[in-house]
């Protein structure tokens, strides 16, 4: 298997794919998990968090260094990052100095229609972080509003608004979009429609295998 980027707008489904994947042994890292991790034997670190403190691309990448050579030879996806360019190269930089292969680029391409639907509908189990959607067959609880795996009450994130959305979705496009140009210059970028969550999955698993 390979190691995996996953590049996607808000709502794209980049959670509930890597759900799907970590059953095949991928461990997913969230640079913001992994900051939050750090910062709780790190009191500046805690304190820079605690403020709303830019992190610097050199604490992220130290932290991400560190969790990388923790994994071995160990599958991983990275999720929503790199952000910018300027991050993919620098991750290009961390790579070859660990030895290590960039896998692929995923990058989940939805119309903004349906990820604003997807956001204003989307609902959210607080203890195990698995997405639902009050609409979306598919993706519907088996009992309303209660989680299928921990029969946790789901809830509705408070960041999940049209207003919220078009904040996210802006600063998406002008900072991370760049990102695909940069990928496909590689030959290393797919591109997958993620109407489907399963046929999604199914596209995966032909790209890594």
């Amino acid at each position: 298997m390979k190691n995996i980027i996953l590049v996607a707008p808000p709502a794209a489904g980049k959670g509930t794919l890597s759900k799907q994947l970590e059953k095949l042994g991928y461990i997913s890292l969230s640079t913001g998990d992994m900051l939050r991790e750090k910062a709780k034997t790190d009191l500046v670190l805690d304190e820079m968090m605690k403020k709303g403190t830019l992190i610097s691309d050199d604490i992220v990448f130290k932290i991400l260094e560190d969790k990388l050579i923790s994994l071995n030879d160990k599958n991983y996806i990275l999720d929503g990052f790199p952000r910018t360019v300027n991050q993919a190269i620098m991750y290009d930089k961390l790579l070859e100095r660990l030895n290590k292969d960039i896998g692929v680029v995923i990058y989940l391409d939805v119309d903004k229609e349906t990820l604003l639907k997807r956001t204003i509908t989307r609902r959210v189990c607080p203890t195990c972080k698995r997405s639902y959607s009050t609409t979306t067959k598919a993706l519907k609880p088996k009992v309303d509003d209660v989680c299928d795996f921990c029969n946790t009450s789901l809830i509705q994130r408070l960041d999940d608004t049209e207003e919220t959305f078009e904040i996210r979705y802006d600063e998406y496009m002008n900072k991370t979009y760049p990102l695909i140009n940069y990928y496909e210059n590689k030959s290393i970028l797919y591109k997958i429609d993620t109407t489907d969550s399963n046929e999604t999955y199914k596209k995966v698993l032909k790209i890594i295998q």
